[in-house]
């Protein structure tokens, strides 16, 4: 086995205890030792001089949709922006959708759409279960760690036909066994997408039974909750509470009846008319965690993010398709309820942009807002962005930006980011097509640059801990997130005056002050660039 030496490094441990001077020495894999600054070290194969640097753990990627990717044979190509910023580990099948279990011969089309999401290209589908999946992966030698949760979406879609609806009581305890078997073949946790389909059709007394399940075996549950704005196509639009309030208040209540651990996915507010809500859904949070109830939240640092053009749509339109799109009785509906709906939320066309198309040939739509799209075709904004919608089959991927601010306007999600129970994530969409979600490339150096460094949001301590020890503790990895003895060498270098992202709505670059990364003791990244064809990572079976 190979040995390697990080010398002179100010060390953050990943566990929140203050920065101190020394060395760490790793042996293969696995951390050997870390021991403070003497003057006979011990030699090495490979001698890194941290002087003036940050030796920290591996960066945990704790929402992202990469496991898509890393069972194609591209994905070195594709995800090398991950490790770039640091990312040593992700969780995948994040929002009720994961690449397995496998989907009906009926369902097949609509899962095709989900991996035209997720990877730009029609899926194998080569397993049948969560396990097989795993093994796929770990066959395909990922270019970094993947725990995987299974999604509800996915696990209705396997085992049963009806996608818009209640699930029969028969088919409920089919799935029920399928949730098991996933999380006995080493899922570390059940995902809800309870603002996409099928997810926004599960009644409560489904959440419930797929939550009881997760937490009999000790296993946290995410959830995408069914709105994160003022007004949503979910509920009805003369319900009286914010939608968004509404939503956490389900959710919340969803963890008060079943026990389960409770991680509430990308907590955003969405729109500008949404954003006023954020300081009574920190202290709903504040709340129900002094009632006992095991819940914490993540986000991203940037006031946009990415995702489907269909989420524009209400539920009561999208069950129309594709007739609905002919027809002028549900369109004039559809175009009221929307235009009231963007004035109540505080959102204008300006504000959706196109980061994939999807639709060949029109590649050059990629970067333009909806409003820039409509003036090129000479047509309404509504209307353009009914013929993305039905042109792309739903499957074009957004930026929507007014999330928690907006630039010059981020108080809402500097509170959220500083709140002590956030994580942090990438929620990424990284197929490598199209335009990248800033998230992609800098949402780790932006968190210790702009947020900790300039903002002063948080110590550095305290930063590293939520994207490290943390995350694995929240998610059972129980050898990774720290610089302790025995545990896995996932290493991170980074120089603490200089480390930033380098985004901007119209392009991503690599971050400043990444030096070098290490998985498993191998170094993926060095002077800030990724070293081609070493992919280290593993699969982590909970």
């Amino acid at each position: 086995m190979t040995t390697l030496l990080v010398k002179n490094a100010s060390i953050i441990d990943g566990t929140g205890k203050p920065a101190y001077a020394g060395h760490l020495m790793a042996d293969g894999d696995r951390i050997r030792d870390i021991f403070t600054p003497r003057e006979n070290l011990p030699e090495a194969d490979t001698v890194v001089d941290a002087e003036g640097q940050v030796l920290c753990p591996g960066f945990i990627d704790m929402h992202a949709h990469a496991d898509w990717i890393l069972a194609l044979p591209d994905q070195s190509s594709i995800l090398a922006c991950l490790v770039e910023q640091g990312v040593t580990t992700v969780v995948g099948g994040n929002c009720g959708f994961s690449p397995a279990p496998a989907p009906t011969q009926q369902n097949m089309g609509q899962r095709q759409k989900e991996a035209i999401l997720f990877t730009g290209r029609e899926f194998p589908f080569a397993w049948q279960t969560v396990g097989d999946f795993l093994d796929a992966v770990a066959q395909n030698e990922p270019i970094v760690n993947l725990a995987q949760l299974v999604g509800h979406a996915s696990i209705r879609m396997a085992a049963s036909e009806n996608k818009k609806g209640a699930l029969p009581a028969e088919e409920l305890t089919g799935c029920q066994r399928v949730l098991e078997d996933a999380l006995d073949q080493g899922a570390c946790g059940l995902s809800f997408g309870l603002g996409y389909e099928p997810g926004m059709y599960a009644p409560d007394a489904e959440i419930d039974a797929f939550c009881r399940t997760a937490a009999a075996a000790q296993k946290p549950v995410t959830v995408h909750m069914k709105a994160y704005s003022r007004i949503s196509p979910v509920y009805p639009i003369t319900t009286r509470e914010a939608h968004n309030l509404k939503a956490l208040r389900e959710t919340l209540d969803v963890a008060r009846r079943t026990g389960a651990t409770l991680q509430i996915s990308h907590f955003i507010f969405v729109g500008r008319k949404s954003w006023p809500s954020a300081r009574q859904a920190l202290q709903m949070v504040d709340k129900a965690r002094s009632e006992g109830v095991d819940v914490m939240i993540d986000a991203f640092p940037f006031t946009a993010g990415n995702t489907l053009i269909d989420v524009l749509l209400p539920a009561w339109f999208l069950k129309t398709l594709p007739h609905g799109f002919s027809n002028p009785w549900l369109l004039a509906r559809l175009r009221l309820e929307l235009e009231i709906g963007f004035r109540l939320v505080g959102f204008t066309y300006p504000d959706f942009q196109i980061l994939d198309a999807v639709v060949p040939g029109w590649e050059h739509l990629n970067g333009m807002t909806m409003d820039q799209v409509a003036r090129q075709w000479n047509l309404s904004p509504f209307k353009a962005l009914l013929h993305l919608s039905r042109a792309s089959e739903g499957k074009a991927t957004m930026l929507f930006h007014a999330y928690s601010g907006e630039p010059g306007n981020e108080a809402v999600l500097d509170a959220v980011l500083a709140h002590p129970c956030c994580l942090f994530e990438t929620d990424a969409i990284i197929k490598g097509q199209g335009l990248p979600n800033p998230s992609a490339l800098g949402t780790f150096p932006k968190i210790l640059g702009t947020c900790c460094r300039e903002r002063r949001l948080f110590a550095i301590e305290d930063a590293v801990f939520r994207m490290t020890g943390a995350c694995a503790r929240r998610f059972g990895l129980v050898d990774r997130g720290t610089l302790v003895p025995g545990k896995a060498a996932d290493l991170v270098i980074f120089d603490p005056e200089t480390v930033n992202d380098t985004t901007s709505p119209e392009g991503t670059g690599r971050p400043k002050g990444i030096r070098h990364v290490f998985i498993n003791g191998r170094q993926v990244v060095s002077d800030g660039a990724c070293i081609k064809n070493t992919r280290c990572g593993r699969v982590l079976r909970t």
